[in-house]
């Protein structure tokens, strides 16, 4: 007699279950647990970072992120402006710059900034200057389509509800549209502020004194020194303690503003 659709169902639901349980017990009796606990939880090695992993790694790492978010936040405005300007050069210029940093790995970026800049106009540029530029610029890119989205999605009634009271262009887009684009997608920025949190684990790339080392590299040197991956699963735990909180944030925001998605419109410019 064949089974009826639930009960195979449930028939399948418990080998799964009988798998899993298996794999467990499998992983419980052949692995060497005294190695793993000396590899990857060494006590001693966990408490000797503390506490420079937060007072210098955790610290650079939010620097290098806020400063980043700041200056990749303001450039993505005035891209998006750009893209939704009536001047047809404007729209070109912008929508190359955002498809060629769009499509550029964040590390080229980010050694073109930090390595490129001193070696072309023979100057010195500070780490800190250098990591927000170049993060700046890779953020940029994609939070300018973000923000060209949300004043887009602002309804048309609340522009002409502004022009009928004798308000600009400029000071419609300042006072009325821009604050009520930020409202709407603070989601999607927030999520931007979690890929920026990682990708400032770049800048190990472009070395630095002790004083200056983020989280990746505050890792890496102690795993030279002690052997272990230690250090390693504490410099993630930390950067958990950044971005989990913020994708909490993130969903609470998407909550607030009725779950509300914005996209990326294709072809949404305003034609001259």
């Amino acid at each position: 007699m064949a089974m009826s659709k639930r009960k195979r169902a449930k028939v399948i639901r418990w080998v799964q279950y009988g798998i899993l349980i298996a794999v467990i017990l499998v992983v419980a009796f052949t692995a060497n647990w005294d190695k793993i606990r000396t590899t990857f939880f060494d006590l001693e090695v966990a408490a000797s970072l503390f506490p420079e992993v937060i007072t210098v790694g955790l610290v650079n790492t939010l620097i290098y992120t806020g400063l980043g978010f700041a200056f990749g936040l303001g450039l993505a405005l005035v891209l998006a402006l750009m893209r939704l300007s009536t001047v047809r050069p404007y729209r070109w210029l912008a929508g190359i710059y955002i498809e060629f940093f769009r499509g550029l790995p964040a590390l080229l970026v980010i050694l073109a900034v930090g390595t490129g800049i001193p070696l072309a106009f023979n100057t010195f540029l500070d780490k800190y200057v250098a990591l927000m530029i170049a993060l700046g610029i890779v953020a940029s890119a994609y939070m300018a389509e973000t923000l060209r989205a949300g004043i887009q999605a602002v309804p048309k009634g609340q522009v002409e509800a502004a022009r009928s009271l004798g308000m600009s262009p400029a000071r419609t887009m300042v006072t009325i549209v821009i604050p009520q684009a930020f409202k709407i997608i603070l989601p999607p920025l927030t999520n931007e502020l979690i890929l920026l949190t990682k990708d400032s684990s770049l800048a190990l790339f472009l070395g630095a004194s002790i004083t200056e080392y983020e989280l990746t590299q505050f890792g890496r040197v102690a795993l030279n020194d002690s052997r272990s991956l230690t250090p390693v699963l504490v410099a993630g735990l930390c950067y958990l303690a950044i971005t989990i909180p913020l994708s909490y944030l993130s969903r609470y925001l998407e909550r607030r503003t009725g779950g509300k998605k914005i996209g990326t419109p294709e072809s949404t410019e305003v034609k001259a």
